[in-house]
Protein backbone atom coordinates (compact mmCIF):
# COMPACT_ATOMS: atom_id res chain seq x y z
CA UNK A 1 0.00 0.00 0.00
CA UNK A 2 1.05 3.29 -0.84
CA UNK A 3 0.02 7.41 -0.04
CA UNK A 4 -0.33 9.11 -3.65
CA UNK A 5 -1.28 12.40 -2.97
CA UNK A 6 -3.17 11.85 -0.21
CA UNK A 7 -4.85 8.67 -1.69
CA UNK A 8 -3.85 4.61 -0.45
CA UNK A 9 -3.95 2.40 -3.08
CA UNK A 10 -1.79 -1.24 -3.81
CA UNK A 11 0.62 -0.99 -6.28
CA UNK A 12 3.49 -3.82 -7.87
CA UNK A 13 6.69 -4.10 -6.58
CA UNK A 14 8.07 -3.09 -9.95
CA UNK A 15 5.31 -0.14 -10.13
CA UNK A 16 6.71 1.34 -6.31
CA UNK A 17 10.35 1.04 -7.83
CA UNK A 18 9.37 2.86 -11.23
CA UNK A 19 7.28 5.26 -9.54
CA UNK A 20 9.48 5.75 -6.23
CA UNK A 21 9.84 9.87 -7.16
CA UNK A 22 6.93 10.66 -9.28
CA UNK A 23 3.80 10.60 -7.22
CA UNK A 24 4.48 8.01 -4.55
CA UNK A 25 4.82 9.73 -0.68
CA UNK A 26 4.97 7.20 1.46
CA UNK A 27 3.91 3.80 2.75
CA UNK A 28 0.93 2.94 4.25
CA UNK A 29 0.38 0.07 6.44
CA UNK A 30 -2.54 -0.85 8.41
CA UNK A 31 -0.68 -0.10 11.72
CA UNK A 32 2.65 1.75 12.07
CA UNK A 33 4.50 -1.70 12.44
CA UNK A 34 3.28 -2.95 8.98
CA UNK A 35 4.33 -0.04 7.05
CA UNK A 36 7.98 -0.50 8.50
CA UNK A 37 7.49 -4.22 7.43
CA UNK A 38 6.60 -2.93 4.24
CA UNK A 39 9.96 -0.44 4.12
CA UNK A 40 11.79 -3.02 5.33
CA UNK A 41 10.72 -5.03 2.30
CA UNK A 42 12.03 -2.61 -0.21
CA UNK A 43 15.30 -2.12 1.63
CA UNK A 44 16.00 -5.68 0.86
CA UNK A 45 15.24 -5.62 -2.19
CA UNK A 46 17.44 -2.18 -3.00
CA UNK A 47 20.50 -4.12 -1.29
CA UNK A 48 20.21 -7.38 -3.18
CA UNK A 49 19.88 -5.17 -6.52
CA UNK A 50 22.99 -3.40 -5.28
CA UNK A 51 20.75 0.27 -5.40
CA UNK A 52 22.56 1.36 -2.24
CA UNK A 53 26.19 3.19 -2.77
CA UNK A 54 29.28 1.15 -2.73
CA UNK A 55 30.92 3.91 -0.61
CA UNK A 56 29.74 6.59 1.80
CA UNK A 57 31.87 8.76 -0.65
CA UNK A 58 29.00 8.58 -2.96
CA UNK A 59 25.72 8.27 -0.67
CA UNK A 60 25.66 12.25 -0.65
CA UNK A 61 25.35 12.09 -4.13
CA UNK A 62 23.16 9.73 -5.14
CA UNK A 63 20.47 11.17 -2.45
CA UNK A 64 21.28 14.97 -4.16
CA UNK A 65 21.02 13.77 -7.65
CA UNK A 66 17.89 11.41 -7.12
CA UNK A 67 19.73 8.29 -8.10
CA UNK A 68 17.12 6.52 -9.87
CA UNK A 69 15.89 2.76 -8.89
CA UNK A 70 16.43 0.96 -12.53
CA UNK A 71 18.96 -1.79 -10.90
CA UNK A 72 15.99 -2.79 -8.92
CA UNK A 73 13.49 -2.73 -11.52
CA UNK A 74 16.07 -4.97 -13.33
CA UNK A 75 17.01 -7.12 -10.41
CA UNK A 76 12.83 -7.92 -10.12
CA UNK A 77 12.19 -8.12 -13.87
CA UNK A 78 15.38 -11.04 -13.85
CA UNK A 79 13.67 -12.59 -11.11
CA UNK A 80 11.70 -15.86 -12.05
CA UNK A 81 8.05 -15.90 -11.20
CA UNK A 82 8.42 -18.39 -9.11
CA UNK A 83 10.36 -16.07 -6.17
CA UNK A 84 7.61 -14.21 -5.76
CA UNK A 85 4.56 -16.62 -5.38
CA UNK A 86 2.92 -16.72 -2.14
CA UNK A 87 1.42 -20.27 -2.79
CA UNK A 88 3.98 -21.90 -4.77
CA UNK A 89 4.06 -25.52 -3.53
CA UNK A 90 7.64 -25.59 -2.41
CA UNK A 91 9.35 -21.90 -2.69
CA UNK A 92 6.18 -20.31 -0.71
CA UNK A 93 7.46 -16.22 -0.67
CA UNK A 94 8.27 -15.94 3.10
CA UNK A 95 7.29 -19.05 4.27
CA UNK A 96 8.94 -22.40 5.61
CA UNK A 97 7.13 -25.24 2.55
CA UNK A 98 8.87 -28.16 5.43
CA UNK A 99 5.26 -27.30 7.19
CA UNK A 100 2.95 -28.09 4.43
CA UNK A 101 2.85 -31.91 5.69
CA UNK A 102 1.52 -31.03 8.56
CA UNK A 103 -1.24 -28.36 7.43
CA UNK A 104 -4.03 -30.44 7.09
CA UNK A 105 -4.40 -32.21 10.51
CA UNK A 106 -2.60 -28.76 12.46
CA UNK A 107 -3.38 -25.56 10.74
CA UNK A 108 -5.38 -23.36 12.75
CA UNK A 109 -7.54 -19.71 11.37
CA UNK A 110 -5.08 -17.20 10.05
CA UNK A 111 -6.30 -14.30 13.08
CA UNK A 112 -2.98 -15.58 14.51
CA UNK A 113 -0.77 -14.53 12.06
CA UNK A 114 -1.80 -11.06 12.74
CA UNK A 115 -0.15 -9.45 15.89
CA UNK A 116 -2.65 -7.20 17.06
CA UNK A 117 -5.23 -10.10 17.10
CA UNK A 118 -3.20 -13.10 18.48
CA UNK A 119 -3.13 -11.69 22.04
CA UNK A 120 -0.63 -13.68 24.52
CA UNK A 121 0.77 -16.64 22.86
CA UNK A 122 0.73 -18.61 26.16
CA UNK A 123 -0.87 -21.81 25.10
CA UNK A 124 -2.53 -22.52 27.82
CA UNK A 125 -5.08 -19.59 27.29
CA UNK A 126 -8.08 -20.06 25.39
CA UNK A 127 -7.26 -18.76 22.15
CA UNK A 128 -10.82 -20.07 20.36
CA UNK A 129 -10.49 -16.96 18.01
CA UNK A 130 -7.60 -18.16 16.57
CA UNK A 131 -9.17 -21.20 15.11
CA UNK A 132 -11.75 -19.31 14.10
CA UNK A 133 -11.25 -20.03 9.69
CA UNK A 134 -12.01 -16.60 8.96
CA UNK A 135 -10.14 -15.53 6.21
CA UNK A 136 -7.98 -12.63 5.08
CA UNK A 137 -7.44 -11.24 1.65
CA UNK A 138 -3.56 -12.46 0.32
CA UNK A 139 -2.25 -9.10 0.66
CA UNK A 140 -3.51 -8.33 4.29
CA UNK A 141 -2.17 -12.24 4.83
CA UNK A 142 1.18 -11.55 3.04
CA UNK A 143 1.88 -7.23 5.21
CA UNK A 144 0.84 -9.40 8.63
CA UNK A 145 3.55 -12.15 7.59
CA UNK A 146 5.95 -9.40 7.02
CA UNK A 147 4.88 -7.82 10.09
CA UNK A 148 5.83 -11.25 12.03
CA UNK A 149 8.92 -11.66 10.97
CA UNK A 150 10.02 -8.59 12.21
CA UNK A 151 7.95 -7.81 15.62
CA UNK A 152 6.68 -11.25 16.57
CA UNK A 153 6.86 -11.33 20.01
CA UNK A 154 8.46 -14.42 22.15
CA UNK A 155 6.45 -17.04 23.76
CA UNK A 156 5.33 -20.59 22.56
CA UNK A 157 3.63 -21.17 19.60
CA UNK A 158 0.69 -23.03 18.22
CA UNK A 159 2.24 -25.71 16.77
CA UNK A 160 2.90 -29.08 18.01
CA UNK A 161 6.59 -29.84 18.14
CA UNK A 162 6.57 -33.55 18.44
CA UNK A 163 3.99 -33.63 15.49
CA UNK A 164 5.77 -31.85 13.11
CA UNK A 165 9.77 -30.32 12.63
CA UNK A 166 10.81 -31.02 16.11
CA UNK A 167 10.37 -29.51 19.99
CA UNK A 168 11.97 -25.99 19.09
CA UNK A 169 9.83 -24.61 16.63
CA UNK A 170 7.21 -23.76 19.58
CA UNK A 171 9.55 -21.72 21.23
CA UNK A 172 9.69 -18.32 19.23
CA UNK A 173 11.55 -15.64 19.86
CA UNK A 174 11.68 -11.87 20.09
CA UNK A 175 12.13 -10.60 16.60
CA UNK A 176 14.66 -8.21 15.56
CA UNK A 177 12.48 -4.83 15.84
CA UNK A 178 10.74 -6.46 18.76
CA UNK A 179 12.29 -5.26 21.55
CA UNK A 180 13.49 -1.89 20.15
CA UNK A 181 13.29 1.74 18.61
CA UNK A 182 12.82 1.59 14.82
CA UNK A 183 13.82 5.13 13.30
CA UNK A 184 13.41 5.89 9.45
CA UNK A 185 14.23 9.20 7.69
CA UNK A 186 11.68 10.43 5.65
CA UNK A 187 12.16 12.34 2.57
CA UNK A 188 10.06 14.22 0.12
CA UNK A 189 9.08 11.05 -1.97
CA UNK A 190 9.56 7.14 -0.96
CA UNK A 191 12.64 7.39 -2.99
CA UNK A 192 13.77 9.83 -1.19
CA UNK A 193 13.38 7.80 1.73
CA UNK A 194 14.90 4.94 0.23
CA UNK A 195 17.93 6.70 -0.59
CA UNK A 196 18.13 8.55 2.66
CA UNK A 197 18.39 5.20 4.71
CA UNK A 198 20.33 2.89 2.55
CA UNK A 199 23.54 2.45 4.06
CA UNK A 200 26.74 2.73 1.53
CA UNK A 201 28.52 -0.91 1.80
CA UNK A 202 30.13 -3.35 -0.78
CA UNK A 203 28.55 -6.03 1.00
CA UNK A 204 24.97 -6.30 0.14
CA UNK A 205 23.80 -10.20 1.46
CA UNK A 206 21.31 -12.41 0.53
CA UNK A 207 17.96 -11.86 0.09
CA UNK A 208 15.27 -14.17 1.42
CA UNK A 209 12.83 -15.43 -0.87
CA UNK A 210 11.65 -18.32 0.79
CA UNK A 211 13.05 -20.80 3.62
CA UNK A 212 14.25 -24.23 1.98
CA UNK A 213 15.81 -22.27 -1.49
CA UNK A 214 19.01 -20.21 0.08
CA UNK A 215 22.48 -20.82 0.06
CA UNK A 216 22.63 -19.52 3.82
CA UNK A 217 22.26 -22.04 6.35
CA UNK A 218 19.16 -23.11 8.18
CA UNK A 219 18.25 -23.91 11.50
CA UNK A 220 16.77 -27.46 12.39
CA UNK A 221 14.00 -27.78 15.09
CA UNK A 222 15.47 -30.80 17.04
CA UNK A 223 17.19 -28.33 19.95
CA UNK A 224 17.42 -24.38 19.94
CA UNK A 225 20.61 -23.40 17.96
CA UNK A 226 23.24 -20.92 17.97
CA UNK A 227 22.11 -17.39 16.21
CA UNK A 228 23.45 -17.73 12.65
CA UNK A 229 25.40 -14.46 11.32
CA UNK A 230 23.92 -12.19 9.04
CA UNK A 231 25.81 -12.30 5.76
CA UNK A 232 24.70 -8.70 4.76
CA UNK A 233 21.84 -5.73 5.03
CA UNK A 234 19.62 -7.52 2.14
CA UNK A 235 19.92 -10.59 4.18
CA UNK A 236 18.66 -8.80 7.71
CA UNK A 237 15.74 -6.59 6.15
CA UNK A 238 14.14 -9.86 4.87
CA UNK A 239 15.32 -12.28 7.58
CA UNK A 240 12.46 -14.95 7.95
CA UNK A 241 11.97 -14.41 11.55
CA UNK A 242 8.89 -17.14 11.99
CA UNK A 243 8.30 -20.41 10.08
CA UNK A 244 4.80 -19.69 8.54
CA UNK A 245 3.07 -21.59 6.09
CA UNK A 246 -0.07 -19.99 4.14
CA UNK A 247 -2.73 -21.87 2.96
CA UNK A 248 -4.57 -20.75 0.02
CA UNK A 249 -8.49 -20.02 -0.46
CA UNK A 250 -11.41 -18.64 -2.37
CA UNK A 251 -12.74 -15.62 -1.75
CA UNK A 252 -16.28 -14.57 -1.83
CA UNK A 253 -15.49 -12.26 -4.33
CA UNK A 254 -13.60 -14.93 -6.71
CA UNK A 255 -9.81 -13.53 -5.13
CA UNK A 256 -7.49 -15.67 -3.81
CA UNK A 257 -7.39 -15.48 0.26
CA UNK A 258 -6.06 -16.86 3.02
CA UNK A 259 -7.68 -19.67 5.61
CA UNK A 260 -5.68 -21.14 7.63
CA UNK A 261 -2.21 -21.14 8.80
CA UNK A 262 0.96 -22.42 10.58
CA UNK A 263 3.52 -20.22 12.44
CA UNK A 264 6.60 -21.40 14.36
CA UNK A 265 9.92 -20.62 15.60
CA UNK A 266 11.85 -19.06 12.33
CA UNK A 267 15.93 -17.93 12.14
CA UNK A 268 17.80 -17.03 15.06
CA UNK A 269 20.44 -14.39 14.36
CA UNK A 270 24.42 -13.50 16.01
CA UNK A 271 24.06 -10.26 17.59
CA UNK A 272 24.32 -7.40 15.17
CA UNK A 273 27.23 -5.57 14.31
CA UNK A 274 26.68 -1.81 14.61
CA UNK A 275 27.23 -1.14 10.77
CA UNK A 276 23.88 -3.35 10.60
CA UNK A 277 21.42 -0.95 12.93
CA UNK A 278 22.42 2.16 11.34
CA UNK A 279 19.10 3.42 12.86
CA UNK A 280 19.53 2.55 16.76
CA UNK A 281 19.29 5.48 19.31
CA UNK A 282 21.12 4.46 21.88
CA UNK A 283 20.38 5.34 26.12
CA UNK A 284 23.59 5.12 28.70
CA UNK A 285 26.84 5.47 27.81
CA UNK A 286 30.00 2.71 27.66
CA UNK A 287 28.83 -0.84 28.80
CA UNK A 288 25.84 0.28 30.12
CA UNK A 289 24.66 1.71 27.06
CA UNK A 290 21.68 -0.28 25.09
CA UNK A 291 19.08 0.25 22.07
CA UNK A 292 16.26 2.37 23.18
CA UNK A 293 13.78 0.58 23.45
CA UNK A 294 9.44 0.88 23.76
CA UNK A 295 7.83 1.76 27.01
CA UNK A 296 4.36 1.53 27.91
CA UNK A 297 4.79 4.49 30.60
CA UNK A 298 6.90 6.75 28.65
CA UNK A 299 5.63 8.60 25.62
CA UNK A 300 8.19 8.22 22.48
CA UNK A 301 8.56 12.12 22.46
CA UNK A 302 9.86 12.39 26.26
CA UNK A 303 12.58 10.08 24.20
CA UNK A 304 13.61 12.55 21.78
CA UNK A 305 16.57 13.87 23.11
CA UNK A 306 18.30 10.63 23.05
CA UNK A 307 17.07 10.74 19.41
CA UNK A 308 18.51 13.91 19.00
CA UNK A 309 22.22 12.95 20.86
CA UNK A 310 22.65 10.07 18.27
CA UNK A 311 23.03 12.96 15.55
CA UNK A 312 24.94 15.17 17.96
CA UNK A 313 27.25 13.00 19.24
CA UNK A 314 28.00 11.54 15.00
CA UNK A 315 31.60 11.50 15.84
CA UNK A 316 31.16 8.38 17.22
CA UNK A 317 30.64 6.30 14.37
CA UNK A 318 29.32 6.01 11.05
CA UNK A 319 25.84 5.29 10.96
CA UNK A 320 22.64 6.94 9.57
CA UNK A 321 23.02 10.24 11.91
CA UNK A 322 26.16 10.88 10.25
CA UNK A 323 24.93 10.86 7.11
CA UNK A 324 22.07 13.10 7.83
CA UNK A 325 24.21 15.25 9.11
CA UNK A 326 26.20 15.98 5.65
CA UNK A 327 22.76 17.09 4.15
CA UNK A 328 23.59 20.91 4.17
CA UNK A 329 20.75 22.94 5.21
CA UNK A 330 17.88 20.53 4.43
CA UNK A 331 15.71 18.95 6.97
CA UNK A 332 13.88 15.48 6.94
CA UNK A 333 11.83 13.83 9.85
CA UNK A 334 12.83 11.11 11.90
CA UNK A 335 9.93 8.56 12.46
CA UNK A 336 10.46 6.55 15.38
CA UNK A 337 8.48 3.31 15.67
CA UNK A 338 8.12 0.70 18.50
CA UNK A 339 5.87 -1.88 19.42
CA UNK A 340 4.54 -2.42 22.96
CA UNK A 341 4.40 -5.28 25.37
CA UNK A 342 3.49 -6.83 28.10
CA UNK A 343 6.20 -10.29 28.48
CA UNK A 344 4.50 -12.42 25.22
CA UNK A 345 1.21 -9.54 24.54
CA UNK A 346 0.99 -6.63 22.45
CA UNK A 347 -0.21 -3.58 23.65
CA UNK A 348 -0.23 -1.09 21.21
CA UNK A 349 2.30 0.35 18.94
CA UNK A 350 3.91 3.71 19.42
CA UNK A 351 4.92 5.80 16.53
CA UNK A 352 6.07 9.32 16.37
CA UNK A 353 7.99 11.97 13.91
CA UNK A 354 10.84 14.65 15.25
CA UNK A 355 11.67 17.57 12.76
CA UNK A 356 15.34 17.42 12.03
CA UNK A 357 17.74 20.00 10.27
CA UNK A 358 21.92 19.69 9.50
CA UNK A 359 23.14 22.29 11.95
CA UNK A 360 20.76 22.38 14.48
CA UNK A 361 21.72 19.40 16.07
CA UNK A 362 22.71 20.48 19.89
CA UNK A 363 20.03 23.42 19.88
CA UNK A 364 17.36 20.44 19.37
CA UNK A 365 19.15 18.11 21.81
CA UNK A 366 19.18 20.81 24.35
CA UNK A 367 15.12 21.98 23.48
CA UNK A 368 14.49 18.53 23.70
CA UNK A 369 16.11 17.43 27.27
CA UNK A 370 15.13 20.42 28.98
CA UNK A 371 11.17 20.38 27.29
CA UNK A 372 11.05 16.79 28.69
CA UNK A 373 12.55 18.42 32.30
CA UNK A 374 10.19 20.85 32.22
CA UNK A 375 7.34 18.32 31.64
CA UNK A 376 8.58 16.12 34.64
CA UNK A 377 8.63 18.68 36.85
CA UNK A 378 5.31 20.15 36.59
CA UNK A 379 4.05 15.98 36.92
CA UNK A 380 5.56 16.01 39.96
CA UNK A 381 4.24 19.26 41.04
CA UNK A 382 0.78 17.92 39.93
CA UNK A 383 1.25 14.86 42.16
CA UNK A 384 2.24 16.93 45.06
CA UNK A 385 -0.97 19.45 44.58
CA UNK A 386 -2.85 16.42 44.80
CA UNK A 387 -1.43 15.21 48.08
CA UNK A 388 -2.17 17.87 49.54
CA UNK A 389 -6.39 17.73 48.70
CA UNK A 390 -6.30 14.50 49.77
CA UNK A 391 -4.73 15.50 53.07
CA UNK A 392 -7.65 17.71 53.34
CA UNK A 393 -10.27 15.69 51.85
CA UNK A 394 -9.47 12.39 53.40
CA UNK A 395 -7.83 13.58 57.06
CA UNK A 396 -8.11 10.25 58.34
CA UNK A 397 -7.45 7.81 55.41
CA UNK A 398 -6.58 4.01 55.80
CA UNK A 399 -2.55 3.18 54.36
CA UNK A 400 -4.17 0.94 51.48
CA UNK A 401 -6.65 3.82 49.85
CA UNK A 402 -3.86 6.32 50.08
CA UNK A 403 -3.44 5.87 46.58
CA UNK A 404 -6.38 6.01 44.98
CA UNK A 405 -7.52 8.90 47.12
CA UNK A 406 -4.61 10.70 45.74
CA UNK A 407 -5.29 9.04 41.85
CA UNK A 408 -8.62 11.46 42.76
CA UNK A 409 -7.36 14.78 42.60
CA UNK A 410 -3.77 13.54 40.25
CA UNK A 411 -3.90 15.36 37.26
CA UNK A 412 -0.78 13.94 35.77
CA UNK A 413 -2.89 11.94 33.27
CA UNK A 414 -4.43 15.18 31.36
CA UNK A 415 -1.09 16.80 31.67
CA UNK A 416 1.07 14.42 29.60
CA UNK A 417 -1.82 14.00 27.02
CA UNK A 418 -1.90 17.37 26.57
CA UNK A 419 1.95 18.08 26.70
CA UNK A 420 2.99 15.96 23.33
CA UNK A 421 1.93 18.87 21.59
CA UNK A 422 3.32 21.68 22.75
CA UNK A 423 6.68 19.98 23.00
CA UNK A 424 6.45 19.38 18.99
CA UNK A 425 5.65 22.98 18.29
CA UNK A 426 8.94 23.67 20.04
CA UNK A 427 10.64 21.31 18.08
CA UNK A 428 9.18 22.83 15.02
CA UNK A 429 10.57 26.67 16.51
CA UNK A 430 13.76 25.28 16.93
CA UNK A 431 14.18 23.80 13.05
CA UNK A 432 12.65 26.86 11.68
CA UNK A 433 15.60 28.75 13.83
CA UNK A 434 14.00 30.18 16.15
CA UNK A 435 15.82 31.62 19.52
CA UNK A 436 15.89 28.32 22.07
CA UNK A 437 15.34 30.13 25.08
CA UNK A 438 12.37 32.08 23.84
CA UNK A 439 10.88 28.92 22.93
CA UNK A 440 11.19 27.21 25.59
CA UNK A 441 10.40 30.38 27.69
CA UNK A 442 6.73 29.95 25.34
CA UNK A 443 6.61 26.31 26.44
CA UNK A 444 7.37 26.27 29.98
CA UNK A 445 4.50 29.08 30.35
CA UNK A 446 2.26 26.95 28.69
CA UNK A 447 2.58 23.76 30.96
CA UNK A 448 2.50 25.90 33.92
CA UNK A 449 -0.91 26.81 32.58
CA UNK A 450 -2.26 23.95 31.75
CA UNK A 451 -1.66 22.19 35.06
CA UNK A 452 -3.24 24.49 36.77
CA UNK A 453 -7.10 24.21 34.69
CA UNK A 454 -6.49 20.50 34.84
CA UNK A 455 -5.47 20.42 38.57
CA UNK A 456 -8.47 22.45 38.66
CA UNK A 457 -10.82 20.39 36.58
CA UNK A 458 -9.83 17.86 38.91
CA UNK A 459 -10.72 19.80 42.29
CA UNK A 460 -14.36 20.61 40.62
CA UNK A 461 -15.23 17.22 42.53
CA UNK A 462 -15.36 18.09 46.12
CA UNK A 463 -17.63 19.22 47.56
CA UNK A 464 -18.89 22.73 48.25
CA UNK A 465 -18.19 22.98 51.87
CA UNK A 466 -15.21 24.29 54.22
CA UNK A 467 -12.89 21.31 53.93
CA UNK A 468 -13.62 21.34 49.75
CA UNK A 469 -13.02 24.94 49.83
CA UNK A 470 -9.42 24.27 51.97
CA UNK A 471 -9.06 21.11 50.19
CA UNK A 472 -8.64 23.19 46.95
CA UNK A 473 -7.17 26.05 48.73
CA UNK A 474 -4.33 24.08 49.48
CA UNK A 475 -4.17 21.59 45.99
CA UNK A 476 -3.89 25.10 44.23
CA UNK A 477 -1.39 27.03 46.55
CA UNK A 478 0.83 23.47 46.47
CA UNK A 479 1.15 23.63 42.74
CA UNK A 480 1.87 27.70 42.69
CA UNK A 481 4.36 26.95 45.42
CA UNK A 482 6.34 24.26 43.56
CA UNK A 483 6.69 26.41 40.42
CA UNK A 484 7.69 29.11 41.98
CA UNK A 485 10.36 27.48 44.39
CA UNK A 486 14.01 28.60 43.61
CA UNK A 487 14.66 25.05 42.28
CA UNK A 488 11.94 24.85 39.78
CA UNK A 489 12.97 25.95 36.34
CA UNK A 490 12.78 29.61 35.23
CA UNK A 491 10.50 28.09 32.13
CA UNK A 492 8.18 27.62 34.92
CA UNK A 493 8.10 30.38 36.97
CA UNK A 494 5.35 33.29 36.43
CA UNK A 495 6.81 36.00 34.64
CA UNK A 496 7.61 39.76 36.48
CA UNK A 497 5.99 42.50 35.25
CA UNK A 498 7.98 45.73 35.30
CA UNK A 499 6.93 46.98 38.79
CA UNK A 500 7.18 43.57 40.39
CA UNK A 501 10.71 43.80 39.19
CA UNK A 502 11.54 47.10 40.57
CA UNK A 503 10.11 46.55 43.61
CA UNK A 504 12.43 43.34 44.03
CA UNK A 505 15.29 44.96 43.46
CA UNK A 506 14.19 47.62 46.14
CA UNK A 507 14.07 45.55 48.50
CA UNK A 508 16.99 43.72 47.80
CA UNK A 509 19.17 46.71 47.84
Amino acid sequence: MVTTGGRTESRTLLQVFRSADEDIKTLAGSTPGETVALFELLMAICYASKSNPPVPETWLAAVENRQPFDLAVKWLEDQPGSSWDLFHPTEPLGQNSLLAPFMDAHAVGPAQLVIEHVGDYNQFFDHHHLVHPSPLTAERAFRAMLTQHAYGLSGRARISGKATLGDTITNLATGRLGARIRVIALGETLGDTLRLNLAPTARRGTFNHTWTVSGLPRRGFQAKPDGRPVDGPADLHSVLGRSILLSPCTLANGETGVDRVLVGAGELLAPLPDSLVQDAVYTGTGTTAKPLAPSPARALWREAHALYAAVADRNKRLDLYHRLATLADRPVSLWAVGLVANKTAPLSWLSDSFPYRPGREEDLRHAAHTGSQLAEYVAVSLVKAAEAARRIAYPNPKPADKKLQTARFDARPEHWAATEQPFHILLDKVVAGACVAESLQDYGATLAQSATVFLERRLDSLPANARGFQARADALRTLTSELSKAKAPDQLKPKESGREHHDRHQHQR
